[in-house]
């Protein structure tokens, strides 16, 4: 019944400032095909998903904190290579909060956009 997530939409405050994070520093590779909603926003595309970030003022999504919390609300992003990811975060001194031993059988890397999105990062 299901194929797959198709897209996650994420709030943002700065879009200028959100694109240089996710196009430059994590390296999305955005997506011409957004149409001219009216409001200001990008889309990524990440494997078969897209990431959405969309400016909204009254938006009720936006955590107002960038601490590093694994338990609030986030997505994952599977990695090839979870070493060249860390050393990616690390050059641009993107703080991180590392669980490589877990509960899980995968090595989980959580991070902050600029605006609080935590998002991780698993191999």
């Amino acid at each position: 019944m299901y194929k797959g997530i198709h897209h996650v939409s994420l709030l943002v405050t700065d879009i200028e400032r959100a694109k240089h994070f996710y196009g430059e520093i994590l390296g999305f590779e955005e997506s011409s095909k957004r149409p001219d909603f009216g409001f200001p926003g990008a889309w990524y595309q990440v494997g078969e998903t897209q990431i959405h970030l969309i400016v909204h003022n009254e938006g009720k999504t936006l955590r107002g904190t960038t601490e590093l919390d694994s338990r609030d609300g986030h997505f994952a992003v599977r990695v090839r290579d979870i070493e060249a990811f860390l050393e990616r975060m690390e050059t641009y001194e993107v703080e991180i909060l590392n669980k490589p031993h877990n509960k899980t059988d995968w090595h989980q890397v959580y991070i902050c956009d600029p605006d609080g999105n935590v998002i991780e990062f698993n191999k």
